[in-house]
């Protein structure tokens, strides 16, 4: 199987996601068969599926946003990758099961985000995998940028309008290649700690904790950032050294206990 660093098949550029998708690469390959089955769940726009099935995975990904798994058909052109609009409760009726489950940046968006953790387990095999990566719901991108910027909106409007207005002639489009959806609301914001109580009470335990980026998204460095990769990459690097309350994201292994 390739590696992704010698072909990427998805829609992302930016080094914090193809980080992502390489931790999972490389968690696959670990602990799966090659032509293992793989469950991308919240899958929006299909990226992490479609570079899975490029590597030759047997992948399954499902949303409930129609708007999102459009787009990831209209970008799919591999036969082991299939997109559809169901919910994980419903695959688990149907008696579904998967060598590994992939749940990537998709907790933060839920009002009962245990709930959905309960459903993998069932969807999980009992040597499988589970792939959980949140932001660090205490790191600087959501205290500095998403909270700030949800409670801009939520307000009168005068201010977000202003701030909405001079991010387009900065260059910032207001869209994301990770999912067309229509609320993309942070509901959850997860610490290192929530993350661990979350796996142990629900029958998981985290085999291996990692860090996604640091301040690439906190303007004025992200107008920088967005347009010199190097930098990109340099702000995952500097994410790998430091403590797990400083950094943008995480990036984790969950196995049954």
């Amino acid at each position: 199987m390739e590696a992704i660093a010698e072909k990427n098949f998805t829609r992302y550029t930016r080094a914090v996601d193809l980080k992502r998708v390489d931790f999972i690469v490389k968690n696959l390959r670990r602990h799966i068969p090659d032509t293992g089955k793989v469950l991308d769940v919240g899958c929006g726009n299909g990226n992490i599926s479609i570079q899975l099935g490029g590597l030759g995975y047997m992948v399954q990904g499902v949303d409930v946003s129609d708007k999102a798994i459009k787009k990831a058909k209209e970008t799919n052109t591999f036969a082991n990758v299939r997109f559809d609009v169901i919910s994980a409760e419903q695959l688990v009726a149907d008696g579904k099961t998967y060598n590994a489950v992939i749940c990537s940046e998709v907790l933060e968006h839920l009002e009962k985000p245990e709930n959905l953790v309960k459903t993998l387990y069932s969807l999980l095999a009992d040597n499988g995998i589970l792939i959980v990566t949140v932001p660090n719901g205490k790191g600087p991108r959501e205290v500095l940028m998403t909270k700030p910027m949800q409670k801009m909106r939520s307000g009168d409007g005068v201010m977000w309008k202003i701030t909405n207005g001079v991010k387009k002639m900065l260059g910032y489009s207001g869209t994301t290649v990770q999912s067309d959806a229509d609320n993309l609301d942070h509901i959850q914001f997860f610490s290192h700690a929530d993350l661990y109580h979350m796996a142990d009470n629900n029958g998981f335990k985290i085999i291996e904790f990692g860090h996604a980026d640091w301040m690439e998204d906190i303007f004025p460095y992200s107008f920088l950032s967005k347009r010199i990769h190097a930098l990109q990459r340099l702000d995952c690097a500097i994410a790998d050294k430091l403590p797990h309350s400083m950094v943008g994201g995480f990036q984790t292994i969950w196995v049954k206990k």
